[in-house]
């Protein structure tokens, strides 16, 4: 991974179980150097039409009191504080690179850790927020019973999630349904709209509505909010799997945090054109 020149800008794509990025590696500037993406920028970038496309985007920085910190942008040109999905990329990335089977990732969300087991990276997303004021909610409620149809559970993983158990998540009208709860004045940040149902042991349907984004075929910190959910309502026991549109992933809420799992796949590197770049 390099960094580029000031006119220029060399940017990955990369998957994980579908859920798709634009990394760029802002390395090399200092630790307090702050990254060249703008909200003009991630909208040009996330446009699927006249610019890459992207679920996410992250931008690498050099790491501080970590080995790297990573910044997140929705298509929409605001920001997320989590990523689980592109945070087990970027760790895959740089651990090629490295030669190394752990580091640290700061973010908004704190320092991370990522751990190659069996191959396969692992992320330590954190500790789960159940209180309404670090979801955040717009006033004090029971999390674990938010007062909307349907029953929901609200998660803060770094993201407001908003989980919905139901008997059945293909069922449910995700492009109607998810925008309706992202902007409930319930979530002053908005939020992350999940359903999830059992179908077998420890084993769960997800989909989801990302804010900021729309309908994605997964969502990393959705998916640690779902297994916190459905362990919450003794639905599932702590480890779980989740089939999603893009793929499966696996979440194990541990003492420690909620630890991720899933595929990664690096799709290819290209560099942005100055008249592009120019438009912005």
């Amino acid at each position: 991974m390099s960094t580029h020149a000031p006119h220029l800008l060399t940017f990955r794509k990369m998957h994980g179980a579908g859920n798709d990025f634009v990394v760029i590696d802002s390395r090399g500037r200092g630790a307090d150097a702050a990254g060249v993406t703008t909200p003009a920028l991630a909208r040009a970038l996330g446009d699927r039409n006249r610019g890459v496309g992207f679920d996410q985007l992250a931008e690498l920085r050099d790491g501080g009191n970590a080995d790297v910190t990573l910044d997140f942008w929705n298509s929409d040109g605001s920001t997320a504080g989590a990523c689980g999905n592109a945070t087990r990329c970027v760790a895959w990335l740089v651990m090629r690179e490295t030669g190394r089977d752990s580091l640290t990732i700061r973010t908004e969300r704190g320092v991370l850790t990522a751990v190659q087991q069996d191959g396969q990276v692992w992320v330590n997303m954190g500790a789960p927020l159940t209180d309404w004021q670090a979801i955040p909610l717009a006033g004090p409620q029971d999390a674990a019973h938010l007062p909307l149809p349907g029953d929901p559970v609200g998660v803060g993983m770094g993201n407001p999630h908003c989980v919905f158990l139901v008997p059945d998540a293909e069922a449910v009208a995700l492009e109607t349904v998810g925008p309706r709860f992202e902007h409930d004045p319930l979530f002053p940040a908005r939020t992350n709209v999940e359903f999830a149902s059992l179908i077998g042991p420890d084993h769960l349907r997800m989909r989801v509505w990302e804010r900021g984004t729309g309908v994605t075929l997964a969502c990393g910190s959705g998916a640690c909010a779902v297994a916190v959910a459905a362990a919450q309502r003794g639905l599932t026991g702590r480890r779980v799997v989740m089939d999603l549109d893009g793929g499966r992933l696996e979440a194990d809420w541990r003492e420690d945090g909620v630890w991720l799992t899933g595929p990664v796949a690096e799709v290819f590197t290209a560099t942005l054109t100055a008249d592009f770049l120019a438009r912005v």
